[in-house]
């Protein structure tokens, strides 16, 4: 019997094998697709997820930016020269094989093609049943997405997700060393473009509550990539649901945990999903292995550390939100516009601060800015 099925083989999933397997625990990896596989994102990654491992990524990072340029429609430009590390741009099927590959030379086994059907506990072990054949452990980590089945199967709720989008372009990027944002252009939300090498991904996310209409989307995306020259038609356009962070959740069941998208803890003001989820897998494999060493209460500690350590943060982060995308034009010129305002956009991005360490002050400028006489 294995030590710990995980089911999904992204950032959390990768993290969490890695660790496990470091610690010396028999580990299995069970991913639906087959390896490597394409993943809709547009694959911004905080350096600071370096502190988490003991090996260089620079194999697996595309290419590095140092620049962050914030625009309104296209117009009214800032640009912001990073203060911090550079940040990572990556293409997922390489970031997350090469993760994957560090937690195989641990130890760790890998099945790809392994669509999971059904999860049972079972005689003090979960029962995983799949389309590669059947499999056993005494603890089980899903981190298969926000369309995995195994959070559904482990009887938790499906979780409310918004409507995202990517639109991959097999072109130079024309700023190769710069991250760019821009809202206004898509209604309620906003639209980021990272460089890769030899390519680039524009990216757009519908944030809050709003639920808007995949045509729009597009529509709106498309029209985007058009504006600054794209040949759409030479595109490749990909839809895919986010989940973000929305309130404090059970994140653990008998034996199980749920991390990165399963656990829906990627930002809701920026839509940071890479650095969540590889946190929460790192968290998952530090419960599992206190567990295994007989710590009864491990397991329910993660959902209290995701929370603690994560998640009055994300509350901060979507408080910001609401405030941000219900008048985002106002909100930009105020809250991005200012040089220290992007600056500091710019730091939480890379992971060098906390919202907990500006949103008392962002709070104040922007009430201040919607409602004349608040705000103090």
């Amino acid at each position: 019997m294995l030590d710990c099925i995980i089911v999904g083989s992204g950032p959390a999933g990768g993290a969490a094998a890695y660790h496990l397997a470091k610690n010396g625990h028999s580990v299995l990896v069970l991913e639906k697709e087959t390896l490597p596989r394409y993943k809709p994102c547009g694959g911004g990654v905080s350096p600071a997820v370096a502190q988490w491992f003991d090996f260089d990524f620079a194999p697996a990072i595309s290419t590095t930016v140092s620049k962050v340029n914030y625009t309104w429609t296209l117009s009214d430009p800032v640009e912001v020269k990073l203060t911090t590390e550079p940040m990572w741009m990556v293409r997922r099927d390489v970031f997350d094989g090469f993760l994957l590959e560090k937690a195989k030379e641990q130890g760790a086994q890998v099945q790809d093609g392994a669509a999971v059907s059904a999860l049972e506990f079972k005689n003090g072990a979960w029962q995983v049943t799949t389309s590669q054949g059947n499999w056993a452990a005494r603890y089980l980590i899903a981190a298969d997405g926000v369309q995995g089945p195994c959070a559904e199967l482990l009887g938790f709720k499906a979780p409310k997700t918004v409507l995202a989008a990517v639109l991959e372009v097999e072109a130079p990027p024309t700023k190769p060393d710069a991250a760019q944002f821009d809202f206004g252009s898509l209604k309620n939300g906003f639209i980021w473009n990272f460089p890769k090498t030899e390519r680039f991904t524009i990216s757009a996310g519908l944030m809050g509550t709003h639920k808007g209409k995949a045509k729009e989307l597009q529509k709106q995306l498309m029209n985007y990539a058009s504006q600054i020259g794209v040949d759409v038609s030479q595109a490749e356009y990909y839809e895919h649901p986010l989940n973000l962070w929305s309130e404090k959740r059970a994140l653990h069941t008998q034996n199980a945990l749920l991390a990165g998208d399963a656990a829906g803890v990627a930002d809701p003001l920026l839509a940071e999903g890479i650095r969540p989820a590889i946190f929460t897998g790192v968290k998952a494999a530090e419960a599992i292995d206190r567990a295994i060493a007989g710590n009864a209460d491990a397991i329910a500690q993660y959902t209290q550390t995701i929370a603690d350590e994560w998640g009055q943060d994300m509350t901060l982060a979507q408080r910001l939100s609401g405030l941000f995308f219900k008048f985002p034009k106002i909100a930009y010129k105020v809250g991005v516009k200012r040089p220290a305002a992007a600056q500091v956009m710019s730091r939480i991005l890379c992971g060098e601060l906390r919202y907990g360490d500006v949103t008392e002050q962002a709070v104040k400028i922007l009430k201040r800015s919607f409602l004349p006489g608040q705000g103090g």
